[in-house]
C-alpha cells in the first residue's frame, strides 16, 4: 500500500519542460536526460514548489514566535494602510524594511567573510607560515599599500630606498584584517570613492565603522521591538552595503590579485561540453579561490597527471561552477562547466568523477544526485558541511594546501575506474575571452604608455558608446534560465551600451558566445562595434566573480577621474542590472551600487511590493540622497530600455545627448583648422 501511494505521488509531480526551462541547449539536453533517469533537479522542483506570495512581497515577519505575521496587500490598494499591522503593531513598511535589511546583512556577511578568509591566508603567506602561497603580484601590493597608509619606501641617510616586500605585505595584511573589527575610525577603502561620493556618505552619516559591526547592528535593529522606522533601517542597510562593496568585497578582490595574480584577458571555453570522456573530470564549485588555486596547481603537476594515466585516463580536466569557476578562469583559463542552475546537471553527465565545493550557492541536493552516479562529492570548508552520508569532508588547511589538494585529486582519479558506461556529455560549448579588470581595461584602451580611461570617456562623449551597464548576478529557477540575462544584454549592446559583467551572468554570456570580439559585428550597434573592432575587445567584458563587482565600482571611479563626465559616479551615463537575481548577496550588491550613485534595475520580484510606501522610498527618494535608486522591470527588453532611458537622461544632463557630427576632412580643410 505504501509503495502504491509513493508511486501515485511520483506520478502527480510535474516535470519541467526543458525548452521552457532554459535557453541553453546543453542544459535542455541534460534536464531531459535527468528526467529519463528519474533524477530530480531544481528545474522539476520549481514546477512543484510554489512561492509564498506574501513572503515574495516582503511582508511576512518571522522575527519572533508570536508570528509569522503575514500582511498581504489589501485588494483595494494601500487605502486603509494603518490597519495592516503585525501582533506587535509593526507596519508593512517596517516589516518589509526589516526583511530587506536582513537580506543586505546576509549578503554582506557572505562576501565579507569570503574576504576575511582570503585576508587570513594572505597573512599566512606574508609571514611565511605556508609554502603554498606567495605574493605573486608585487605591483598590485605596492598600488594598494598607500590606501592603508603603508609606506613603500624608507629614508636611510637622506636617501629614499624601497622597503622590503615582506614587511609591506605583513603591514598591509594586518591593516586589512583590522577592517573587519577595529574599535574606532571608518572604513579605509571608503576614500577610494570619488571625493563627491565620499562627502555625500559623510554628510548622511553612513560611513561604515568596520565591516562586522554594520552587519551585527542590522541584526540588532531588526530584532523584535528595536528599529521601527523604515528610513532609519535603510540608513543602516546603506552602511552595511558600503562595508561590503567598498570593504569586504574590494579587499577580497585586491588580496586575491596579490596572492594569485591580477587577471588579464585570456581565451577559454564555457558550458558543460568542456568535460571530457577520456579524462578525470573534477568540478570545483563555490566562491573562495583559496582551495581551487591549489587544485589547479596540483592538477598540472606531473605526479598527478601520471597518476591519472596509470588509472586509464588521458589526463585531468578541471572545470568550474559559479564564482570559483570565474576565479580560476580569469587567472588560469580553466573553463567553467556552467553557472548556478547547471550544478546538478554536470553530475547528470555521468562523467563527473568528483565535485569539490567550498561555500555559497551549493545545492544540498547535489548529494542526492551524486548517489545516482559514481560522483564523489567533497566538502572542504568548516562552515559548509552536508548531512548526507555519501558526502566526503576534507577540511582544507592553507598550511597543508598542496597536500590537501593532491588528496582530493587522488580521490577523483581513483574514482575514474568506477565510471559507468552510460556517459552523456553534451557537445555544446563556446569560446570566450575573460579576465578583464580595471588595469587591463585601461591598457586595452590606451596601451602601456597611454593607458587611461579618457579613451572610454571620449567615446562616450562623442557618441560611439552610448553608456555603460554593469550586468551581474545569479540565475533563478522561477525564471527561464539565462533568458533574462542574454535577451537584455543583446538589447543593450544593439543600442551601443558597453556591458561589464561578473558572476553567473558572465558564465551565461560565455555560453551564448557573447564574450568574443567577433560578437560586436553580429550584435552591436555601429558605434560600439567600431570601438570593439578598433580596440579588439568584446562588447561584454567579463570582470570576474561576484566579489569582483568591486572592479566595476573602481572602473566607474576611474571614469570620474578621467574627466568630462561629471565629478561623481551618479553623473555618469551608466546603470546596474541583475536580471535573474536570486540570493541575499544580490540585494547587498544592488544596494551598494544604488548608494554609490548607480541606477540599478532588478528582474524578477523584489521583496518590496507588499509595502508600496517603503518601495517608493527605495525607487524614488533615494535618488535625492545618493544619486542612485532601485527599480524593478521583469520583461528583459523593457528592462534594457529602462537602462537606456536612464543613460540618455544622464547624457542630456551632461550636454552630450547629441553625438558629434563626423566629417571626413581633406588636407586643405585640416590646414584651415591649424591656421584658424
Amino acid at each position: 500500500m505504501a509503495e502504491e501511494k509513493k508511486e501515485a505521488v511520483t506520478k502527480a509531480k510535474k516535470m519541467a519542460d526543458p525548452v521552457k526551462a532554459s535557453i541553453d541547449i546543453a542544459t535542455q539536453e541534460m534536464i531531459k536526460r535527468a528526467q529519463e533517469l528519474g533524477v530530480e533537479t531544481v528545474f522539476d522542483r520549481a514546477e512543484n514548489m510554489k512561492a509564498c506570495q506574501i513572503g515574495a512581497q516582503g511582508t511576512c515577519c518571522k522575527n519572533c514566535s508570536m508570528g509569522p505575521c503575514r500582511l498581504p496587500l489589501p485588494k483595494g490598494g494601500i487605502e486603509g494602510e494603518d490597519e495592516r499591522k503585525g501582533l506587535c503593531g509593526a507596519t508593512a513598511n517596517t516589516i518589509a524594511a526589516r526583511n530587506f535589511a536582513r537580506m543586505v546583512a546576509g549578503g554582506a556577511a557572505a562576501h565579507s567573510d569570503h574576504g576575511r578568509s582570503v585576508a587570513e591566508v594572505f597573512m599566512s603567506a606574508a609571514r611565511k607560515e605556508t609554502d603554498a602561497y606567495k605574493i605573486k603580484d608585487i605591483n598590485k601590493l605596492l598600488a594598494i599599500a598607500p590606501h592603508f597608509d603603508v609606506a613603500t619606501q624608507v629614508e636611510v641617510d637622506g636617501e629614499q630606498l624601497d622597503r622590503d616586500i615582506d614587511e609591506i605585505a605583513v603591514e598591509v595584511g594586518e591593516k586589512a584584517l583590522n577592517e573587519w573589527g577595529k574599535a574606532e575610525g571608518e572604513l579605509i577603502y571608503a576614500k577610494r570613492a570619488p571625493e563627491a561620493l565620499y562627502e555625500k556618505w559623510k554628510k548622511n552619516g553612513v560611513l561604515p565603522r568596520n565591516i562586522d559591526r554594520e552587519i551585527v547592528e542590522i541584526m540588532h535593529r531588526t530584532h523584535m521591538g528595536v528599529d521601527q522606522d523604515y528610513k532609519n533601517l535603510v540608513k543602516q542597510c546603506t552602511r552595511a552595503a558600503i562595508a561590503d562593496g567598498w570593504g569586504g568585497s574590494m579587499l577580497a578582490t585586491d588580496l586575491q590579485d596579490i596572492l594569485f595574480g591580477t587577471p588579464y584577458p585570456l581565451q577559454s571555453e564555457a558550458n558543460i561540453g568542456i568535460m571530457k570522456e577520456d579524462h578525470v573530470n573534477v568540478i570545483v564549485h563555490g566562491h573562495e579561490p583559496v582551495l581551487s588555486e591549489m587544485i589547479v596547481a596540483a592538477a598540472q603537476s606531473k605526479e598527478m597527471i601520471d597518476y591519472a594515466k596509470s588509472k586509464g585516463a588521458h589526463g585531468i580536466q578541471l572545470g568550474g561552477i559559479c564564482c570559483t569557476a570565474n576565479e580560476i578562469l580569469q587567472r588560469h583559463g580553466v573553463p567553467p562547466a556552467g553557472n548556478f542552475l547547471q550544478q546538478e546537471l554536470v553530475i547528470v553527465t555521468g562523467a563527473c568523477d568528483a565535485m569539490v565545493v567550498d561555500v555559497q550557492c551549493i545545492f544540498q541536493n547535489l548529494a542526492n544526485v551524486a548517489k545516482c552516479f559514481h560522483t564523489k562529492l567533497i566538502t572542504t570548508h568548516p562552515i559548509a558541511r552536508m548531512e548526507q552520508d555519501n558526502v566526503i569532508h576534507i577540511e582544507f588547511d592553507e598550511h597543508h594546501a598542496i597536500e590537501d589538494a593532491k588528496r582530493i585529486l587522488k580521490i577523483a582519479i581513483d574514482n575514474f575506474e568506477n565510471r559507468g558506461a552510460d556517459v552523456m556529455i553534451p557537445r555544446h560549448k563556446a569560446i570566450q575571452i575573460a579576465g578583464f579588470g580595471v588595469e587591463s581595461v585601461e591598457y586595452h584602451l590606451g596601451g602601456t604608455f597611454r593607458g587611461s580611461y579618457y579613451t572610454l570617456n571620449d567615446n562616450i562623449i562623442n557618441g560611439r558608446i552610448r553608456g555603460g551597464a554593469g550586468v551581474v548576478g545569479c540565475n533563478n529557477a522561477r525564471q527561464r534560465h539565462n533568458d533574462g540575462c542574454i535577451t537584455m544584454i543583446k538589447e543593450l549592446i544593439k543600442n551601443d551600451v558597453i556591458v561589464l559583467t561578473t558572476g553567473c551572468n558572465a558564465i551565461a554570456c560565455a555560453t551564448e558566445g557573447l564574450l568574443t570580439p567577433e560578437t560586436a559585428a553580429v550584435f552591436c550597434g555601429p558605434g560600439l562595434a567600431e570601438v570593439c573592432e578598433t580596440v579588439g575587445i568584446p562588447p561584454v567584458l567579463h570582470m570576474g566573480s561576484c566579489v569582483d563587482n568591486s572592479r566595476i565600482l573602481l572602473a566607474l571611479t576611474e571614469m570620474v577621474k578621467a574627466g568630462g563626465l561629471g565629478n561623481d559616479i551618479s553623473d555618469l551615463p551608466a546603470a546596474g542590472s541583475a536580471p535573474e537575481w536570486m540570493s541575499e548577496k544580490a540585494i547587498s550588491i544592488g544596494h551598494y551600487f544604488v548608494v554609490s550613485g548607480v541606477y540599478t534595475v532588478f528582474g524578477g520580484m523584489l521583496p518590496t511590493t507588499g509595502a508600496p510606501v517603503f518601495e517608493k522610498y527605495l525607487f524614488e527618494e533615494l535618488e535625492n540622497i545618493y544619486g542612485g535608486m532601485w527599480d524593478m522591470v521583469v520583461d528583459p527588453i523593457e528592462h534594457a530600455h529602462a537602462i537606456i532611458a536612464h543613460i540618455d537622461k544622464k547624457r542630456k544632463a551632461l550636454g552630450i545627448d547629441k553625438a558629434r557630427e563626423r566629417i571626413l576632412m581633406d588636407m586643405a580643410d585640416r590646414q584651415k583648422l591649424e591656421t584658424a
